[in-house]
């Protein structure tokens, strides 16, 4: 299970605004890096999302501390980090959220299931499914569960 993930965006405050009002979560101030929040979805498993400002780099410390993080000048505002999230709202509520920032999002097939490609600031793309999309997900994905 997945808890939590981290990705980079231009403007923090408003994705973070955003996220909350869409997974229905609550904001608080990330601490080790500025310009920082996480999105808490107030679920059973502490699920959030961090969101650093694009450029943010995280690397290992060279002893026994916890990771660091550097600004990159030359980032891209792209990149290939995404989760498949379910959510509790219905497929109109999430294109009106996007197109209400003018962001994109579309339908699309994957395999045996569909999910709502939700790009974020047009540049991070997060996977959202519906009620009916998660199920039909997990009836896909039940092929790759190990049994005891």
């Amino acid at each position: 299970m997945i808890h939590h993930y981290s990705i980079s965006v231009q403007d923090t405050k408003n994705v973070s605004e955003v996220m909350a009002d869409l997974f229905g979560g609550t904001i608080t101030r990330f601490g080790p890096y500025p310009n920082s929040y996480i999105v808490w979805f107030g679920d059973e498993h502490g699920s959030a999302i961090e969101l650093y400002p694009t450029g943010t780099e995280m690397y290992p410390d060279a002893g026994e501390d916890q990771a660091n993080f550097q600004h990159n000048p030359s980032h891209s505002r792209f990149c290939a980090t995404h989760a498949t999230i379910s959510i509790n709202r219905s497929r109109e509520e999430i294109f009106k959220v996007a197109a209400t920032q003018g962001w994109k999002a579309l339908e699309l097939p994957r395999g045996g299931f569909n999910v709502i490609e939700f790009w974020i600031e047009n540049s991070v793309m997060i996977e959202l499914l519906t009620a009916d999309m998660a199920n039909d997900y997990l009836s896909d994905t039940k092929k790759f569960i190990r049994s005891a």
